[in-house]
């Protein structure tokens, strides 16, 4: 079950602004609607709605934060195996691989948030990463 809006929403266009995905319609001053078939469930729509007018995939009310709030990926080098799984997870693409910094000791990158404020705090880099090399913090 996708992310559903509530009749609290008075169509200020915040979540339809976000969504990584483009899953909100709605036109300004109108009740918006989630696509339950493209939503993808990363909550940044709950996150930015200033009517808290958003429902998780539990039902569950979300409440706005301030972008300063929000978690952020921190990845563990000593355990990342620089898969680039995370990068892939990542729905915005604010992720990347550095290059290098020693190749001889350790010929592979590590990945770094690219774009700090393109990151939407959905954690999914978290989630998909194999060796749980990234946190959210």
């Amino acid at each position: 079950m996708s992310y559903r809006i509530t009749q609290a929403c008075n169509g200020c266009g915040a979540c339809k602004k976000i969504c990584p995905v483009e899953a909100i319609e709605g036109n300004k001053k109108e009740l918006h609607v989630i696509d339950e078939a493209v939503c993808i469930e990363c909550g940044v729509c709950g996150r930015v709605c200033p009517h808290n007018a958003v429902l998780d995939q539990f039902g569950k009310q979300c409440l706005m934060m301030k972008r300063s709030q929000w978690k952020k990926p921190r990845f563990d080098n000593s355990a990342c195996m620089s898969c680039n799984i995370c990068i892939d997870a990542c729905p915005v693409s604010c992720l990347a691989l550095s290059e290098p910094v020693d190749r001889e000791k350790y010929p592979h990158g590590r990945p770094y948030i690219r774009e700090e404020k393109a990151c939407i705090a959905c954690g999914f880099c978290a989630e998909e990463c194999p060796v749980d090399a990234v946190s959210m913090i």
